[in-house]
């Protein structure tokens, strides 16, 4: 599988190890920064990765900041990105299964080596259902992301 590793400074050691352990375990694995622990911004590297995404480069992200909060939330503001941040397994295949998820999202300071490599494997794993409810609530949120919900709703036929 081709996969994209993005880390904030904050991150940047458990992407290293990741990398090795994926690369090791025969993915094409494309490092999309950053190089050192000097301080980035984690909203950058969220969009190199969901730029890698949606171009095609890749097809699945793995994420990683300090918390893992920022960076998910940056990863979501972008279209075609459906991050999760996960620390227990149960999450990073149901993401997958239920909702599409197509992002990892980490907490290098939350989690160790071990338990992301268990997280990463089975968000790899996992494929998306296409159950007829799971298909429906994606489409939902791919209207969010065009912005139809910013429309007014339609009138309800009702009095005032």
């Amino acid at each position: 599988m081709r996969i994209g590793v993005a880390s904030d400074h904050a991150g940047y050691g458990l992407k290293r190890e990741l990398l090795s352990w994926l690369r090791s375990r025969g993915h094409q694995v494309a490092d999309l920064g950053t190089d050192s622990t000097e301080p980035v911004d984690y909203p950058d590297i969220a969009l190199a990765l969901g730029r890698a995404l949606v171009d095609g480069a890749a097809e699945r992200g793995v994420l990683i900041c300090g918390s893992g909060v920022g960076a998910s939330i940056a990863a979501n503001k972008l279209p075609g990105i459906r991050a999760g941040l996960c620390h227990d397994s149960y999450s990073a295949h149901q993401g997958v299964e239920h909702d599409d998820m197509n992002v990892l999202v980490l907490g290098g300071r939350v989690i160790g080596p071990a338990l992301a490599r268990e997280l990463v494997e089975v968000f790899l794993a996992a494929s998306f259902t296409h159950e007829e409810r799971h298909e429906r609530r994606v489409a939902k949120i791919r209207a969010l992301e065009r912005e139809e919900c910013r429309r007014p709703p339609p009138p309800t036929g009702g009095s005032a």
